[in-house]
C-alpha cells in the first residue's frame, strides 16, 4: 500500500501561485506513476497532470498546461503541483493519487487539499 499526503493549499487572490505537495510513503518503489486531480463543488473529479515515478514524464490537461508544472523528488517521495496565474475556476479540492502499472487505475488516494481562488 501507498500512503500519501497532501499540503499547501489555501486561499489566494487570481493570478497567484501555490505549491502543492503529496508526500508518500509505503510501498513507493512499486509506484509506476502518481498524478494530480480535482473536484470542484457540482463537477466530477478531473486529473490534471500526472508523472512518471522513474523517468518524470509528464502529461497535463488542456485547461491547465503552461499554468502547472508537476514534478517529483525521489529522494523524498514527494510529487509536487506548482500552480501559477491561478483562475477562479482552479477552485477546487486537489487530490494526489497513484498506482502500480500503466494499465491499473490509481488506486492510492491522499485526502485532498482544497485551494480556494477569490476574484
Amino acid at each position: 500500500q501507498v500512503q500519501l499526503i497532501e499540503s499547501g493549499g489555501g486561499l489566494v487572490q487570481a493570478g497567484g501561485s501555490l505549491r502543492l505537495s503529496c508526500a508518500a510513503s509505503g510501498r513507493t518503489s512499486s509506484v509506476y506513476s502518481m498524478a494530480w486531480f480535482r473536484q470542484a463543488p457540482g463537477k466530477e473529479r478531473e486529473v490534471v497532470a500526472s508523472i512518471t515515478w522513474s523517468g518524470g514524464s509528464t502529461s497535463y490537461a488542456d485547461s491547465v498546461k503552461g499554468r502547472f508544472t508537476v514534478s517529483r523528488d525521489n529522494a523524498k517521495n514527494t510529487v509536487y503541483l506548482l500552480v501559477n496565474s491561478l483562475k477562479s475556476e482552479d477552485t477546487a479540492v486537489y487530490y494526489c493519487a497513484s498506482r502500480y502499472t500503466y494499465s491499473d487505475p490509481y488506486t492510492y488516494w491522499g485526502q485532498g487539499t482544497q485551494v480556494t481562488v477569490s476574484s
